[in-house]
């Protein structure tokens, strides 16, 4: 692993040589007031994980944040505007699905890659009409985070190193994996349609339907609605939501999520979120996080920021899970690059019987994202 190393800071460097300089907005305006604008980011980095006994390290495509192409075409229809967004993923080999014994493919598009394929119609008084493949409306409800290091270190644990097992006390897997012993219980995309009303006082109300059409032999419903506020108070940034979803999958099995996120962030760079989340038979979490952000360097913002996770009933009644994590990301404006640098430990505990006791694990993720 050692050895790699090297190989994989010069990837990474040879991402950010692409961004320089940076690319102009790929935007084309038509004679009737519309627009295309193409957009994407690459975002490769390098996964380290310590499962208590042995070290796993490879080249990955950051599940927190992956790389992906997109266009939005977007036309005002008087006082409206309709607009239609496509957007997938590239299909490189992810953060979450790395493991002890699996190494996924450098490349592996399909189909389920694809994640916004979507018609919507902006109204001036009476909100916004959306169908098509997209965010439900409680996507990103517990991401509300304005520490800037979103990057490497959010609420999601899981999209670093999902598919890693547990090991016992004994150094045999148990079964376990770090994707089901963390999780933020948030909206996804499906197939749906969507409404979200304009926006009052800075409160907006989104509520959806949607299905899951991409991936076969899934049978998946959701129903759901969340409650979004964003407004500054002199100094203090603030943005918050709450959600509910209802989901019903196959053989009747039905389960209901709560789900909420609150970030403020003041001027000096201070930051702090916290985001709770409750699934029915699966168990509940609360997350927090500081962070700061400073102007140390010309090429960009600095951003800090430590967290912390705590899980309750989530692989079984009466176990606990836990991580901290701590992230560093710095932005280079010029070029359109943010490089980052996290560090997050795993902890799982249960008292179902027989008693099993399992190692702490950890990982590392650093690497750097091109956005044009």
């Amino acid at each position: 692993m050692i050895k790699s190393i090297p190989r994989n800071l010069s990837l990474v460097a040879i991402a950010a040589s692409l961004a320089v300089p940076a690319a102009a907005e790929m935007k084309f305006d038509n004679d009737s007031g519309g627009s295309v604008l193409l957009y994407g980011q690459f975002d490769p980095a390098y996964l380290s994980f310590d499962d208590g006994v042995t070290s796993t390290g490879e080249v990955v495509d950051n599940t927190n944040s992956n790389s992906r192409v997109g266009l939005w075409y977007r036309q005002p229809m008087g006082e409206n505007q309709f607009s239609f967004n496509f957007e997938t993923a590239l299909g490189l080999r992810p953060s979450a699905g790395m493991s002890q014994n699996r190494t996924p493919d450098a490349v592996n598009w399909q189909r389920i890659r694809l994640r916004k394929v979507d018609f919507a119609l902006k109204t001036a008084s009476f909100g916004t009409f959306s169908a098509g493949q997209g965010s439900m409306a409680t996507d990103g409800v517990t991401g509300n985070d304005l520490s800037g290091t979103t990057l490497v270190t959010y609420v999601s644990i899981p999209d670093t190193a999902a598919a890693f097992q547990f090991l016992t006390s004994a150094g045999n897997p148990s079964g376990k994996f770090i994707g089901g012993a963390f999780g933020a219980f948030d909206g996804g995309r499906l197939g749906r349609v969507r409404y979200d009303s304009p926006s009052f006082s800075g409160f907006t109300v989104s509520a959806s339907y949607g299905e899951q059409i991409l991936a076969q032999n899934v049978d998946l419903q959701v129903t759901d609605i969340a409650v979004r506020y964003a407004n500054e108070f002199g100094d203090i940034r603030l943005k918050g939501a709450i959600g509910y979803a209802n989901i019903e999958l196959a053989g009747s099995i039905e389960r209901e999520d709560t789900i909420g996120s609150l970030s403020l962030l003041h001027s000096s760079g201070f930051n702090v979120t916290v985001a709770v989340g409750k699934r029915t038979s699966a168990g509940n979490y609360g997350y927090g996080k500081l962070g700061y952000q400073a102007d140390w360097f010309s090429v960009g913002k600095t951003a800090l920021s430590v967290d912390y996770y705590s899980g309750s009933d989530r692989t079984s009644v009466g176990s606990d899970s836990t991580s901290f994590g701590f992230g560093a990301v710095q932005k280079f404006d010029k070029a359109r690059v943010e490089a980052y640098l996290g560090y997050r430990t795993y902890e799982l505990s249960e008292t179902v019987l027989p008693l099993v006791s399992y190692l702490d694990a950890s990982s590392v993720l650093f690497g750097a994202r091109w956005k044009f």
